[in-house]
């Protein structure tokens, strides 16, 4: 980062580590330069280090805010360095959390039903409980979806080589 905080012009932490950008990136960035973090949590860019280093702070418009340096190089940072998909957008939305909530309800439904056969660990979701989401979905939207020919069904999942 050391490096990169010279040359770019938008960052985006993802890192869900503490930390990332800090006061000796803030300090060579270029004017303008633009942070914000879609990480994990609202710590991978040190806001504190970069208020104690600005002599200002400005509302540059909704939800991006201007640290003026002692140069007069400003740094911007959207969201107040939160998750900027959930403090600068939809962050998670009812269309796409409703598929999310009823894998989990159909998951749970599809354990209770078949707990005599499961073995304790960890399992992938079953195929047939993945499809039948997006079967609901679709069918509350007023949608359809086609059904793969044999021959698609083949070349969607080709047969694994062995190395024998």
């Amino acid at each position: 980062m050391n490096e990169a905080a010279k040359l770019g012009d938008i960052f985006v932490t993802a890192t869900a580590c503490r930390d990332v950008l800090r006061p000796e990136h803030f300090a060579v960035m270029k004017n303008n330069a633009i942070v914000s973090n879609a990480g994990h949590f609202n710590n991978e860019i040190d806001l504190d280090g970069l208020r104690q280093m600005s002599k200002a702070c400005l509302p540059l418009r909704k939800n991006l805010d201007g640290y003026v340096l002692a140069d007069e190089r400003t740094v911007c940072v959207i969201a107040d360095g939160g998750l900027v998909n959930i403090a600068a957008a939809d962050g998670h939305p009812a269309e796409i959390m409703d598929m999310s909530f009823s894998l989990q309800a159909l998951s749970a439904e599809y354990l209770l039903k078949n707990k005599s056969t499961i073995k304790a660990g960890v399992h992938k979701i079953p195929e047939e409980v993945d499809i039948r989401v997006g079967q609901l979905k679709l069918s509350a939207l007023g949608g359809g979806y086609d059904t793969l020919s044999k021959e698609q069904e083949e070349y969607m999942n080709p047969p694994l080589i062995s190395n024998d």
